[in-house]
């Protein structure tokens, strides 16, 4: 039973994690794409791309990790790709036309939307139930109504309570398939960026 809590908390978690890290993804890229791009016709411009699309590599590595730890889900490792000992100005060139730094930048951003669902997912599958298992607790205090009826007596509040209980047991399938299928997801975007 303390196993089935700690995974239900530990999945909660990874959902939490997976909406800030795609959170993350998506003002870094935009913003620094943004000002890699409107600075490209200086000299600064194309230095700050270059160093942009290496960090897909870095941020590849760490959604592999983080799958790993929290869902034990393996994926193979991130392909790097070689830079030999040539000019500033021909890495920059080899790093902005690699195919595999931009489809790695439109995977790690697809994460925003995955995010906003894990975090709705959370609010659903997390805070409804606990939140329904405390009533017995908060009704004395609060002026609480679900669905037009108040919460005015112990009955009451039990019954929701037993409520909460049956959901928490739902939640936890439910949040155990979803993370499953995030790292499915990370998975999927690790495979195709190495193609």
């Amino acid at each position: 039973m303390a196993k089935k809590v700690v995974s239900y908390f530990q999945n909660g978690y990874f959902l939490l994690l997976t909406f800030v890290t795609g959170l993350f993804y998506f003002s870094f890229y935009l913003v620094a794409l943004t000002l890699g791009l409107s600075l490209s016709f200086t000299v600064a411009g194309v230095p700050l791309l270059t160093h942009v699309l290496r960090t897909t590599t870095a941020f590849l590595q760490f959604e592999r990790v983080q799958t790993k730890i929290y869902t034990d889900i393996t994926t193979e490792p991130c392909v790097k790709s070689v830079t030999p000992d040539v000019s500033n100005w021909l890495q920059a060139k080899k790093e902005l036309m690699n195919q595999r730094n931009w489809i790695a930048i439109g995977w790690l951003l697809l994460k925003f939307p995955v995010g906003i669902l894990c975090l709705m997912s959370v609010a659903l599958l997390y805070a409804v139930p606990l939140v329904l298992v405390a009533i017995p607790f908060l009704y004395p205090f609060l002026n609480l109504s679900f669905i037009s009826a108040s919460v005015d007596t112990a009955a009451k509040a039990v019954t929701l309570s037993a409520t909460g209980v049956i959901l928490l047991m739902v939640s936890y399938k439910l949040a155990n398939r979803l993370v499953r299928l995030i790292g499915g997801y990370t998975r999927l975007m690790i495979k195709q960026v190495n193609r």
